[in-house]
Order: C-alpha cells, then sequence, then structure tokens
C-alpha cells in the first residue's frame, strides 16, 4: 500500500472547492496574483516541477495506454493545463514566432499546434492547442502569469479559447484603461514626463506650472528636492504662455504642462497635492490629449469609470483657465493650438451618470464646465483669426512660428529641400535659420500655417486639408460648434434657471457677426449680464443657417467644407460630413439624403473610410498616402456617424456600420495576437498601414497592455449598438458578407484600389495569407466553437 501523502500546510489544489469558484475570466490580478494551486500527485516534486514529457514510444500504435486514477474525470469537466511558464513561453516562441516579432500571428509559418500537459494527469497526458488564436492567447497568458511571478500555472482552457469578443471588451475595461491611466504629481512624473516625440536630445524631465497656482509650483520644487534622482526642472509660465514667440522658445526644452490637482490628506497629520488621473491615447502619445479623450471618455462611460471620465473633464476646465484653451495635447510645444471642441457633450454625458446622492454638488461641477466652455468659445472658436466675420464660419487656425517640433525627423523633408537648396543650405542649417528668424520665406509661413491648421482639426494629415486648412470653414468645426451652443442653451435653460453668472472676466464675441462688428474694438465683458438661453439658441440658430448656406451642396446631397479665401466650396468628400447628423443641425430631409444617397460612397467591408478614393485622388512616390484619407478607417469618424444615424432614427444603419468596424476589429485581434491599433486600412482589413509614420498600438512582446485609447472605446461604445446575434456572429468572426448578404454588400462596397499591383506590402501580405501552407493551417485550424445559442 502506498505511503499516505503529507503535503505542507497549506497547499491549495486543483479540484478543491476554492479553486472551482475562481472565474476563468478574472482579472489577471485574480487569476494569477491570488492563490497558487498546484496538482495532486504521489510526489509533491512532481506537480511543482516540469511536466513530464510524453515518451516518444507512447504514439505508437501497439502500446495500451496505461489508465491513470488521475486522469480525467469526464470530457464534460472543464479542461486545465500544468504549465512551466518560462520553458513553455521558450517553446512557444521558439516554434510558431517564425518572423522573431513576439507575436504569434497568421503570417507566421509555424505549425500552429502544441501540446500541453493536463493538470489531472499531472502532466502526463496531453492535450492540443491548435490554431493561431489559442497560440496567441497561450502567449498572453503565459507573460501575464510571468508579470506575477508565477513559474507554474495551472490554466484553465476556457482562458484560450474565450470568446474573442469577451475577451477584448473584457481586456479594455479591466486592463488596457489601467495602463493607459497616467497622473502628473510627484508618485506620476516618471512616467509622465518621458515623450517619445522628443527629438532635441536633451531628455531632462520638465515641467512647466501656470503663474497662478503658487502652491502648484511649491509641490513640484518639493518633488524635485526630495526626488533628485528625477533630476526634474520645474518651470513657471509667464501670464500669456500662448504667445507663438514664447512657445517657439520653449522648443529646445520641451516639457509636460502641469495639470488638475487635488488637496488631499498626506497621512502625515497634513495637506498636500495628488494628481487628478487621466487617460492618454497610447504608444508615442504619452500625455492628455483633447479630442482623444472625448471618445476616451465615452468608453469609459460604458465601462461604468464615471469618475476617470469626470477626472479628464477637471483637467480641460484648468487647461481653459490657466492655458485659455483645451490643448492639442499636454506638452509646451502644444500651447499655442487646440483640438476639435467637445466639452459640453463630454460634461453632459458625464452629469447624467453622476451619482444622485448631491444634486447640488453635481449642479456645481457641471456649472464649472459650462463657463468654461462659454470661455473657450469666445476667446478661441469665435474670436479673431479663427473667426470668419464675414460668413461667420468659424476655422482651425492657431498662432505660431516655426516648424512644428513635434513631428518625425523626416516629415517636412520634401517641403524644406528646395528652400535649402535656394539658400546653399543643408536642411539642418535651414531649419535652424528658419525657425530663429534669420531667414524669411513667406511661402513657408504660409504652409506651416495651414500646417499647424491641420493638426489643430486632429485631421493630421490628409489632402483634403493639405495648404488650405486655415481658410476652411470644415463642416466638422461647424458641426461642433452648434452642438456648444445648443448644449450650452439647454444647460442654462433646464439646469440653472435660465440665467448663468459668468464668473470670470473675458471679452465676449460680437453676435451676430460681421466685418463691422469685429472691426469695432469695444467688447461686451463676460461680467456685465448673465447668460440666459435665448441668446445661446439664437447663436445655434444662426450657425445652422449658415452652414446650410455655405457648406450644404444640394446637388451632391452632401456637406463640404467652404473655402473663406477663394468664396467656394472645397469638393472634398469626407466622412466629417456626417458629423451635423450627430450635432443634429441637419434637416430630416437632409439627414434622409445623406443616407440614401451619399452613405455608400463611404461604405466599405470593414466600415467608414474617411473620405472617398475620387477625392484622394491618385497615389504614387511623389503623392504618398496620407493617414486620414481612403483606404483608412479611424474611430472618431465611426463613433460620430453611429451616434448620429442612431439620432435620426436610421438605427439599422448605424447596426450596420457598428458591426463592420467590430469584426475588422475582431479579426485583427484574433489573427494577429490581440492587437489594438490605432487605425485602419478598412478596404482590405488590416492594421499594417504604410501610410507616415505607420500605426500606432501595435508594437507589443506577448501580449497587448494597452490597446489604443480611442479604438479601445470604439469597441465598447460599438457593441452598444449591436443586438446579441450580431454580437454573436462578430465573435465568430462572421464577415459582413455572409452576415449581411451579398446583394446589400454589392449596394455599398468599394472596389479594391486600383493600385494594388503597386502596393509591396499589399502584395506580400497577399502572397503570404495565399501560400499553401498559411491558408491550409487556417482552414484545418479554425477559431475554436465559443457554444454560440
Amino acid at each position: 500500500m502506498a505511503p499516505p501523502l503529507n503535503h505542507p500546510p497549506g497547499m491549495n489544489f486543483v479540484g478543491d472547492p476554492l479553486h472551482e469558484q475562481r472565474p476563468v475570466d478574472a482579472d489577471p490580478s485574480v487569476y494569477y496574483g491570488g492563490t497558487e494551486y498546484h496538482s495532486r500527485s504521489r510526489t509533491y516534486s512532481a506537480s511543482t516541477g516540469h511536466a513530464p514529457q510524453r515518451p516518444v514510444f507512447e504514439d505508437d500504435w501497439h502500446i495500451k495506454q496505461r489508465r491513470m486514477s488521475h486522469d480525467e474525470k469526464s470530457r464534460s469537466a472543464p479542461r486545465r493545463f500544468l504549465i512551466d511558464v518560462e520553458e513553455t513561453i521558450r517553446l512557444v516562441l521558439e516554434q510558431e514566432d517564425t518572423d522573431g516579432d513576439f507575436q504569434i500571428s497568421i503570417t507566421d509559418a509555424g505549425p500552429k499546434i502544441l501540446s500541453l500537459g493536463t493538470a489531472t494527469s499531472n502532466g502526463f497526458k496531453t492535450f492540443d492547442i491548435r490554431g493561431t488564436y489559442m497560440l496567441s492567447n497561450l502567449l498572453q497568458e503565459l507573460a501575464l502569469a510571468r508579470d506575477h511571478n508565477r513559474k507554474r500555472i495551472v490554466l484553465d482552457e476556457a482562458r484560450l479559447t474565450e470568446n474573442p469578443v469577451d475577451r477584448l471588451s473584457r481586456m479594455i475595461k479591466n486592463s488596457f484603461w489601467h495602463s493607459l491611466t497616467r497622473r502628473i504629481d510627484g508618485d506620476g512624473l516618471e512616467i509622465i514626463c518621458a515623450d517619445p516625440k522628443n527629438r532635441t536630445g536633451r531628455i531632462q524631465p520638465r515641467i512647466y506650472v501656470p503663474h497662478r497656482e503658487p502652491a502648484m509650483v511649491d509641490y513640484y520644487r518639493r518633488i524635485a528636492s526630495e526626488k533628485p534622482h528625477l533630476n526634474l526642472d520645474v518651470q513657471v509660465l509667464p501670464p500669456n504662455p500662448g504667445d507663438p514667440h514664447f512657445v517657439k522658445s520653449l522648443n529646445s526644452k520641451p516639457g509636460i504642462l502641469a495639470l488638475a490637482m487635488n488637496e488631499v490628506d498626506d497621512g502625515r497629520g497634513g495637506r498636500t497635492l495628488k494628481g487628478v488621473p487621466f487617460i492618454v491615447p497610447g504608444a508615442r502619445f504619452n500625455e492628455l490629449y483633447n479630442w482623444d479623450s472625448y471618445f476616451i471618455s465615452l468608453g469609459l462611460l460604458v465601462d461604468g469609470q464615471v469618475q476617470m471620465a469626470k477626472g479628464l473633464v477637471e483637467h480641460f476646465i484648468f487647461e481653459i483657465k490657466h492655458y485659455n484653451k483645451i490643448l492639442n495635447g499636454s506638452r509646451s510645444y502644444y500651447l499655442a493650438r487646440s483640438q476639435p471642441p467637445f466639452l459640453t457633450d463630454m460634461a453632459l454625458q458625464i452629469y447624467n451618470q453622476l451619482d444622485r446622492s448631491d444634486l447640488e454638488a453635481n449642479r456645481q461641477w457641471l456649472k464649472r464646465a459650462i463657463q468654461a466652455a462659454i470661455k473657450e468659445y469666445h476667446t478661441i472658436w469665435v474670436a479673431e483669426p479663427r473667426i470668419d466675420p464675414k460668413t461667420g464660419l468659424s476655422r482651425y487656425r492657431p498662432e505660431g512660428v516655426g516648424i512644428p517640433p513635434e513631428t518625425e525627423a523626416t516629415h517636412f523633408t520634401h517641403i524644406l529641400e528646395p528652400y535649402a537648396a535656394k539658400h546653399g543650405l543643408s536642411i539642418n542649417e535651414f531649419s535652424e535659420r528658419y525657425n530663429n528668424g534669420t531667414i524669411g520665406e513667406p511661402g513657408l509661413d504660409e504652409y506651416f500655417l495651414h500646417d499647424r491648421a491641420v493638426r489643430e482639426s486632429g485631421h493630421d494629415t490628409t489632402y483634403r486639408l493639405e495648404k488650405r486648412c486655415a481658410n476652411l470653414g470644415t463642416i466638422d468645426l461647424q458641426s461642433l460648434l452648434y452642438k456648444y451652443e445648443v448644449d450650452i442653451a439647454t444647460a442654462i435653460r433646464e439646469v440653472f434657471d435660465d440665467e448663468l453668472e459668468l464668473e470670470e472676466s473675458f471679452d465676449l464675441a460680437p453676435f451676430p457677426p460681421s466685418v463691422e462688428a469685429y472691426a469695432n474694438p469695444h467688447r461686451e465683458s463676460s461680467l456685465a449680464r448673465p447668460q440666459t438661453s435665448a441668446e445661446w439658441f439664437a447663436r445655434a440658430e444662426f450657425r445652422r443657417d449658415v452652414i446650410d448656406k455655405y457648406c450644404w451642396n444640394e446637388s451632391k446631397s452632401l456637406y463640404f467644407d467652404y473655402d473663406t479665401v477663394q468664396e467656394k466650396q472645397s469638393l472634398y468628400e469626407s466622412a466629417t460630413a456626417f458629423w451635423p447628423l450627430w450635432a443634429g443641425c441637419a434637416s430630416e430631409e437632409q439627414g434622409w439624403k445623406l443616407i440614401s444617397e451619399t452613405l455608400k460612397k463611404f461604405e466599405v467591408l470593414g466600415g467608414l473610410v474617411s473620405g472617398t478614393e475620387e477625392s484622394r485622388g491618385k497615389i504614387s512616390l511623389d503623392r504618398p498616402n496620407r493617414q486620414w484619407d481612403y483606404p483608412y478607417a479611424w474611430p472618431p469618424h465611426q463613433i460620430m456617424t453611429w451616434v448620429g444615424l442612431e439620432r435620426y432614427g436610421y438605427l439599422e444603419d448605424a447596426q450596420r456600420l457598428a458591426y463592420r468596424f467590430l469584426y475588422m476589429m475582431t479579426t485583427a485581434f484574433v489573427d494577429f495576437n490581440g492587437v489594438v491599433p490605432e487605425k485602419f486600412d478598412a478596404v482590405r482589413l488590416s492594421h499594417l498601414v504604410d501610410a507616415e509614420y505607420g500605426n500606432q498600438g501595435i508594437d507589443f512582446k506577448m501580449v497587448p497592455r494597452e490597446g489604443f485609447g480611442w479604438m479601445n472605446a470604439a469597441y465598447q461604445v460599438g457593441l452598444s449598438f449591436l443586438t446579441n446575434h450580431m454580437r454573436r456572429a462578430v465573435a465568430a468572426c462572421t464577415s459582413p458578407e455572409v452576415f449581411f448578404g451579398r446583394t446589400m454588400m454589392g449596394e455599398h462596397t468599394a472596389a479594391p484600389p486600383s493600385s494594388l499591383a503597386n502596393d509591396p506590402l499589399g502584395l506580400a501580405m497577399e502572397n503570404l495569407t495565399l501560400s499553401p501552407s498559411i491558408s491550409s493551417l487556417r482552414s484545418a485550424t479554425p477559431p475554436p466553437s465559443y457554444s454560440l445559442p
């Protein structure tokens, strides 16, 4: 008789009631960071050592398999694997990662099969893990186990076969948002000060603090003293930090800008400051951004993170107070420009989800947000130089001097080369002299005026706006400001009893706008009288008329940007033409024409493209593709259009577009190791794009940790549009062609680009996916069944 087993006290085993209660979809911190479980065995060392390899002769047909008392009890029981973490990582990468990028994707040429020992047999009996999805999930789980210092794990098969929609949504909610969270204070400075866009060669951490925040200045100087290893340089900004010459002077010493902080107990009976947490987009964008934050906030609200979303608004209120605008981003080189304005809708959506236990506190919070939005509206968006007094259209037209410093090193080479040659200088020498004003070039000044405007628009870059953006009354900006006006009017009427006192002094812009009114230097003060809903509804009505007059094209059933200098529409067909539906400024007839006559121009297999192929024009070596043009698809255009279609009663169209985009996201997630990128080629359904600086959010090892801010949000928001049937179909990677039927697809889908034969990346990918070894693997080892009811 075998001797009794004497395990060390406190041991936990597979099959114990406590183990059975552990959710297989638990967050990694719970799944791997909690109790460690072991397999039962006659020898304790066997359950904690390497899982034994199956003997070679065991596969021989004449060898009868020995029955083990610890074999799996039945096929209906959940299967678990006993895994040596480091050894299995080594084996997976060595066998499956044939391109050496530390990811398992469909482009890898490995066998796509790996045997794992089952926990109930103490690793003696094995089960095959097959296909890209299961193997990439295995690699991700092993990396997460390593994060929690686990050497050996008991892994549920259900984590490898998890429904991909559920898995991605779970990762966004429980992991990605957390990984993208930043805070500007003593604890968060080391992470937030890192700037991948800094090309100065000087990497000293630096923070710029508003001059009206002496407590912050003292706080950061104390942090610099207490943490000398940070080498933190604390600088105080002047009263007008957005002066373009001052902003240019900071190009050689870039830094992070201080944001909102709360006063908290320091744990020692005193008080200190603590940064309000916020979400960054990710990858090379490691700071707070304006319009990214709006879409991120929508995803946060879906995931129940109301306080995090509220914190984003707190930062915007702070920026308007101290930097006079919501900045493009919270770095010194962004001080002179903004981005598309979304503050009012953002604040109202959050206000509607705040805890109702303190209604007066909620009201006061909304009051601060609306007051800030009114200041930004009057001092930025309807003030010169952004307003065109003749038409009443607002434009992206930030002030600035010199070359934008945050771009890639070679971004402007093709623009600067002829000017450098003209002066007999190298590009670097010419750039330095042009920036310091030694050399003047009016043509280059005009180019960078429009380039800065493109960056303020958020659509950097696109042929739609190139060399003309600062002159355009874009349809997207008019729609956003119409929404501002309606939101402010509604809040004043519904929340503030139709009267709102402003507490900060600034000039109010003339209304209605005219050349004569803006030529008059006299301005009414913001403190002169309370704001009423009537005047804001009047502003909205005026803007709606201006949009119809200058931007709506009846013959083309589409909205266009209006060139205020050439005094004509710019006939580039852009997906921003659907933003009036989101804002509510289109008539029912205009909405019907947009949907019935124009939507098909933009709808492709993966959702909405940014613009039409015809408007973009031909692409060549001398005229490369721009990332905000056809065939690329971005979350802002998708979300704005989904919401707009639903608002006008076209829910089925919104659901169809959401399905397309989420299908594209899910197939990339399944086929490419859980990738969640910044943007997609929606025609080829690929995140492998070569426009400008390529793609963001795709450079990770073994496990995706952040995704990308607004793409994460698009997934969570998009799921809220899908029916359960649609969600199950997306999880099964059912193509829109199949789900909606080829007849419908024929009405909407654009043809593949004619330049495919000239695209080396496209050809390489096509040949790779069609090669026998890969295509047969995909057909032979499809993603696992998800038990779709």
